[in-house]
């Protein structure tokens, strides 16, 4: 028997979608009202956020303070007057858009949800608890171990010649910024590796078969990734290849996981 995702639905779960149907229209209506709810949502704690910004971006800043062993040699300089102020507003924006998750995933649920059935909805539901978790841990993974690494890295390259030339970083805010937000939102959205292979397992696109034989093939992908996300400095892309590998292998135990859920539902259906 195959997945409740891939069952051919009885008469009443026809009924039941076909009483959630609309016209297009409805459905762009309703489309309109979930994008304007979430627009609302962020807006409104971007505001919240921006009247924290300075705590948020003190806050981001402990990467950096946990690089530096005095915290008085922790400097960052703007060049531009408007140039912290929109660094404000980016840590407020970010921040919203962060703490809005859980709302605007609800909004993309409730839009589909008419669309699938009573048990596909339940079968969706741990997948949309399991995203902000796992974006949660890369997220954590950055902020007190990968970026700490990487500043160290960097600001070891600096040289104080008394006789030549110094070479000191002088680290801008807006730079700094984009940087930890990069990295923050590079290892969020690669955690979802064990959430999107699960869920493709599922329903039947990957097995783990072809996980186990694509490992080395894996590590290459997980290698380009580094490059292009993270900072061209080894700490950082070692640190992001590692945990993906880590997950990837994760993700073959959670597929063999649900590979044995269905046959154990396949195996009732039969005895029954």
């Amino acid at each position: 028997m195959a997945d409740p995702l891939q069952l051919e639905p009885p008469k009443d779960e026809e009924a039941e979608l076909a009483a959630g149907e609309m016209p297009l229209l409805d459905h762009l209506i309703e489309l309109r009202q979930r994008l304007i709810y979430s627009l609302i949502t962020v807006g409104g704690l971007c505001i919240v956020c921006f009247v924290f910004a300075r705590q948020l971006f003190d806050f981001l800043l402990g990467p950096y303070k946990a690089a530096v062993p005095n915290l008085a040699d922790v400097h960052l300089i703007y060049t531009a007057p408007q140039e912290f102020f929109f660094t404000q507003l980016s840590v407020a924006l970010f921040a919203a858009i962060f703490l809005a998750f859980p709302m605007i995933a609800s909004q993309i649920y409730m839009f589909v949800a008419p669309g699938l059935y009573k048990r596909e909805r339940k079968a969706f539901l741990p997948y949309l608890v399991a995203t902000p978790v796992f974006f949660l841990l890369g997220a954590a993974l950055v902020y007190y171990i990968v970026i700490p690494m990487a500043l160290h890295f960097f600001l070891g390259m600096q040289e104080t010649d008394p006789n030549g030339v110094s070479i000191t970083m002088q680290t801008r805010v807006s730079e700094y910024l984009s940087f930890i937000m990069t990295l923050i939102l590079a290892f969020g959205v690669c955690f979802q590796l064990p959430v999107v292979l699960t869920l493709l397992a599922r329903i039947g696109i990957v097995g783990s078969p072809f996980l186990k034989k694509g490992r080395k093939y894996a590590i290459v992908i997980f290698l380009v990734i580094s490059a292009l996300l993270a900072p061209p400095d080894p700490f950082s892309q070692v640190g992001l290849t590692v945990p993906l590998y880590l997950l990837y292998e994760f993700s073959i135990q959670a597929v063999i996981w649900v590979e044995k859920q269905k046959a154990r539902k396949e195996a009732a259906e039969k005895a029954a």
